[in-house]
């Protein structure tokens, strides 16, 4: 993408309007009036349930094998559903040729902190009870639905049930105490956020719980035994460290782990798959991660 190109994108992000909204109602309604398209021709959507709660159950027309993706959406754990995700998940699903149901987890500050991680924990469990093999799920999130993927997976070490195949995170949110540098090295450079909005979401989800706890920020925790890590962020959000330091924790912690930063672009640049090429690389990138650890997961049970 030329220069040009990045400057559009950010004129077009700070162009939308910051409102302070008076109430959760308010922004959700905003949130999901500003991320209201449809899935991609190519897929298939319907409504389901997974471990008691509702989710979307997005298929390929051309699926191809028995793989799925259990996807968790972004929005602070405050805002955000399946439905405002359907187009990114929706992407995803079709390029993989695969198959994703997308959870609609409890949201904050109804059900603040660990409800969001007791949820995606039982959808993962419930993914196994009806028969999925671990090696052929994976799971996905942006911003603080890949903090909550993280956290999931630790979740998951803690209650003894086997790693999925990989996990992809896009933009994570996994480091809520905030101590990151680019917290402040990016202010002003990030489009979508400055520090308030994001101190706002930490404080309906965790309230006066410490925001150091392992399944709060997984940036901080021990990642040993994890499933192989793809990590995605864009130069320009202020939680780039998330991303960075998430990667060398889990490369510290012996994960395998591949992180990828794109210079100039922001938060979740995934989601403007159509219009940005690097979108479009990024999820293709995230496709050949996920055949290659699908792969390498099927060999390991065979030769187990």
């Amino acid at each position: 993408m030329s220069r040009r190109q990045r400057h559009d994108l950010d004129a077009l992000l700070r162009s939308a309007p910051k409102t302070a909204y008076a109430t959760v109602e308010e922004a959700r309604a905003s949130f999901d009036r500003m991320f209201d398209a449809p899935a991609p021709d190519g897929v298939t959507v319907r409504e389901g349930a997974l471990a008691g709660r509702p989710a979307l159950e997005i298929e390929a027309g051309d699926r191809a094998g028995d793989t799925v993706v259990l996807y968790l959406h972004g929005g602070g754990y405050v805002v955000g559903s399946p439905r405002t995700h359907a187009a990114l998940a929706g992407e995803l699903t079709r390029r993989a040729r695969t198959r994703l149901v997308s959870l609609d987890y409890r949201l904050a500050p109804e059900h603040p902190f660990p409800a969001a991680v007791e949820d995606a924990l039982a959808a993962y469990r419930e993914l196994l009870e009806r028969g999925a093999r671990p090696a052929g799920i994976a799971l996905a999130g942006d911003s603080a639905g890949g903090g909550l993927a993280i956290a999931t997976l630790l979740a998951a070490r803690e209650a003894g049930l086997p790693m999925p195949a990989a996990a992809v995170l896009f933009s994570p949110w996994a480091d809520l105490t905030l101590t990151g540098d680019s917290m402040e090295t990016k202010q002003g450079l990030d489009p979508i956020f400055d520090r308030s909005d994001i101190e706002g979401y930490r404080a309906h989800y965790l309230g006066a719980r410490d925001p150091s706890a392992p399944t709060a920020s997984p940036a901080l925790a021990d990642l040993t035994g994890l499933p192989p890590l793809l990590v995605q962020a864009g130069s320009n959000e202020l939680l780039l460290d998330d991303a960075v330091r998430l990667a060398a924790r889990a490369a510290a912690d012996g994960v395998d782990v591949t992180l990828r930063v794109w210079g100039g672009l922001p938060h979740v640049f995934q989601h403007q798959y159509g219009s940005v090429e690097e979108a479009g690389q990024a999820l293709d990138d995230a496709v050949s991660f996920l055949s290659r650890a699908h792969a390498a997961a099927a060999a390991e049970d065979l030769v187990s």
